[in-house]
């Protein structure tokens, strides 16, 4: 079995220490660098004889952030394959990751084992996406009616409410509802839309999303 020439990018010294003993009992992989900054690892490549094939990258990261990284790091190394791997799971950090170049994206909620699990599958041509992330990436390219249907008959009647200018109030008076069964309802609308605010919520509907 080929040995992984891996790479990490990681500034928290606990998650940094736990990869790396992890990896150093790992037969297929050296964990050859480890960085706490990409401006740090792009001045130690040129001290390394073998560059490493799989980066392991952080985003929030003192300086230079790993997204703002990503394009620097395929300038030095074109063959290098990104992996992300973060503890933010927001629509624009996944698509702004992936569209500037990296090719897996990994929650820290992920064990070891299915780290090392999505190293090898990338080291083999594949990507690789915590479950969470891949049901982001599926609902963010399906087509509209995902959208459309999340919501209940009742959910739209309160959302029509909000649209119209009504206050929590008069919406639950005119659906005959508590005002506590309202805003159930609205902290409900919000998860599924993925959404975090009123103005979010009157923009979709204007742009006919829900």
């Amino acid at each position: 079995m080929d040995m992984i020439r891996l790479a990490l990018i990681e500034d928290d010294l606990l998650i940094q220490e736990s990869l790396n003993d992890f990896f150093s009992t790992q037969e297929n992989t050296d964990c050859m660098l480890t960085s706490a900054s990409v401006e740090h690892f792009l001045e130690s490549i040129s001290n390394v004889e073998q560059y490493p094939e799989i980066i392991l990258l952080d985003i929030n990261l003192l300086g230079i952030s790993g997204i703002e990284g990503i394009p620097l790091l395929l300038e030095s190394l074109p063959n290098v394959d990104i992996i992300m791997l973060t503890t933010f799971e927001d629509n624009d950090s996944i698509f702004k990751a992936l569209c500037a170049g990296a090719c897996s994206y990994l929650s820290k909620k992920t064990s070891l084992k299915k780290i090392q699990e999505a190293i090898t599958i990338v080291h083999a041509g594949g990507s690789y996406m915590s479950p969470s992330i891949a049901r982001k990436i599926v609902n963010k390219f399906a087509p509209n009616r995902n959208k459309k249907q999340l919501l209940t008959s009742r959910q739209k009647d309160i959302v029509s409410g909000i649209v119209a200018g009504k206050s929590y109030k008069m919406i639950a008076d005119d659906l005959f509802v508590s005002l506590d069964t309202v805003r159930s309802h609205i902290k409900n609308i919000y998860k599924k839309l993925e959404i975090n605010s009123k103005a979010e919520l009157i923009r979709k509907s204007y742009d006919n999303e829900i």
